[in-house]
């Protein structure tokens, strides 16, 4: 196939020269699978954090990553609205209220800690994310939850850190942030 047809062909761009991107194969399998599973319209292995959550490998000539996570993106918002359809229909507000102000009081806590103590840090000769880089963007979702200061989906999904040494968990940092997006999603 020439480079002419697969850029006509391809759903997102390619990267060129040195940079890498998604493999293209690997998000193509996961992107089918996503439309399979929300087009059933039944319960399945594969939800709003499972689309959050895709990783795929870099390869030379790959989908550029922006452009495949802008798609992921407003994937995982298309299931996060029918998962909350559902469980409204299923439980009811008062529950499904109840539980995204559960999941956020449970997020407040964690980052109205004392800064530098609001995650684990990592081993003395191992990388994190930078403590004052988190603690920053903790203060800022902090007041989101507790004032309504505006931040939105986007800017949490899209928030990166440096590394340092002794830094925070990036586990431990990425899962709040993820839960995070989780009560934002479903109170929109």
């Amino acid at each position: 196939m020439s480079d002419s047809s697969e850029a006509v062909t391809s759903p997102f761009p390619l990267t060129t020269g040195r940079t890498r991107g998604y493999r293209p194969e690997a998000v193509d399998a996961f992107l089918d699978r996503a439309r399979a599973a929300f087009e059933s319209g039944e319960r399945t292995d594969l939800d709003s954090t499972v689309v959050r959550t895709a990783a795929f490998p870099l390869v030379r000539r790959g989908y550029q990553v922006a452009a495949v996570d802008a798609a992921l993106s407003r994937i995982e918002d298309a299931f996060a609205a029918r998962e909350r359809e559902q469980a409204l229909s299923r439980r009811g507000a008062r529950a499904w209220v109840g539980q995204s102000r559960q999941l956020a009081q449970e997020v407040l806590d964690r980052l109205t800690r004392a800064k530098g103590h609001r995650f684990r840090r990592v081993g003395l000769l191992r990388f994190g994310y930078r403590v004052d880089e988190v603690d920053l963007v903790a203060d800022k979702i902090a007041r989101f939850l507790e004032d309504g200061e505006p931040v939105t989906v986007d800017q949490v999904r899209s928030v990166a850190f440096r590394m340092q040494r002794r830094g925070y968990s990036e586990a431990q940092v990425d899962a709040v942030l993820d839960a995070v997006v989780e009560v934002m999603l479903a109170v929109v």
